[in-house]
């Protein structure tokens, strides 16, 4: 029967009464040890309960096979792509991963951070909570003395150290303008990120680009949020409360665009009055006969870019910083 509380090998050493170099030479190096005597360790391991530490095996080994991942919102559809490409990759190697989500909170990624130093991962994929100019977390003069692989994947630090993956924002904002504005529609409600965000403003860049070189005239509003559903859905409600309607509405990501679709759903507008567009295929939206053009970026791709250049630098901490840049298509 299992004991409560944590087993020790000191724990199993007693039981069966051996010494405790014998009990951990049985769990650690079960070939040095007689059969006869590893198989009564191990029996009375199963017993207690005794649970190994991973950790611990893997400071012995001197490899830790273990990289970090640090998203700033988990539940953002834009991330299941982006893990799943990078865990597989992992897997492949013998690696694993220690995902983190921070909630858009600077406090929590600091812990983050901080969290996986300790463990001495091999390296860390790092969304940061913010893009904006400013950004300076105290974390990264952690980063630099450690000198450990770090790889930035779609939101960005304002900084030179670190490889990074990013998205063509500004490209995905002109697809959606050149479309628009065949469209001749002049009025448009922009639901971006927060207002300094380096996304946001290329996103926006990009749109009115695409209008200026079409030569169609556009009033653009923006109302910023956080890259996530619930302010989006109250920004778009405020918005239609003081009865003004827009031609189009645009969504700065997935989560965005739902929020907004929700908010003209609860006040019973349709959308054949209000065009609606986003940054992102919207997920399983095709099971229920909704199309939203977007401009839709290779999410598993930008995954496995950004697992590629990490492992580059794990295995040369010599590599050079790289960008890699992942386009968008316009899927109507």
């Amino acid at each position: 029967m299992a004991r409560r509380g944590k087993v020790t090998i000191t724990d199993i050493a007693k039981h069966v009464g051996m010494t405790n170099m014998t009990v951990s030479r049985a769990l650690n190096k079960p070939h040095l040890v007689k059969p006869e005597t590893r198989d009564k360790i191990l029996a009375a391991a199963r017993e207690l309960g005794y649970v190994p530490n991973a950790f611990a095996s893997q400071l012995r080994s001197r490899e830790n096979r273990l990289i970090g991942l640090v998203t700033a919102s988990v539940d953002n559809p834009f991330y299941s792509e982006v893990i799943k490409a990078i865990s597989r990759e992992a897997k492949r190697r013998h690696y694993t991963i220690m995902l983190i989500d921070t909630d858009g909170s600077p406090a929590l990624e600091e812990v983050a951070i901080e969290t996986l130093l300790s463990y001495q991962v091999a390296g860390i994929i790092l969304s940061p909570v913010s893009d904006g100019a400013e950004y300076r977390p105290a974390y990264l003069d952690r980063l630099r003395q450690a000198k450990l692989p770090v790889v930035m994947l779609d939101r960005t630090l304002a900084i030179p150290d670190f490889s990074r993956v990013v998205l063509a924002n500004r490209h995905a904002g002109r697809l959606l303008g050149e479309l628009l504005a065949k469209r001749g529609i002049q009025h448009v409600l922009a639901l971006t990120g927060p207002r300094d965000s380096r996304i946001s403003l290329e996103r926006l860049a990009g749109f009115e680009d695409a209008y200026r070189e079409a030569g169609v005239a556009l009033t653009l509003e923006q109302r910023a949020g956080d890259y996530t559903l619930q302010p989006a859905y109250r920004e778009m409600a405020a918005y239609l409360r003081k009865g003004a309607l827009p031609e189009a509405v645009f969504g700065f990501n997935q989560l965005i665009t739902l929020g907004a679709m929700r908010a003209l759903h609860d006040a019973r507008i349709s959308r054949d009055h209000v065009t609606v567009v986003g940054v992102d295929r919207l997920p399983y939206a095709d099971i229920f006969d909704v199309s939203v053009p977007c401009a839709a970026h290779d999410t598993y791709r930008a995954g496995r870019e950004a697992v590629h250049l990490l492992f580059e630098q794990i295995e040369d901490p010599q590599a050079e910083v790289r960008e890699v840049v992942v386009s968008a298509s316009l899927l109507l």
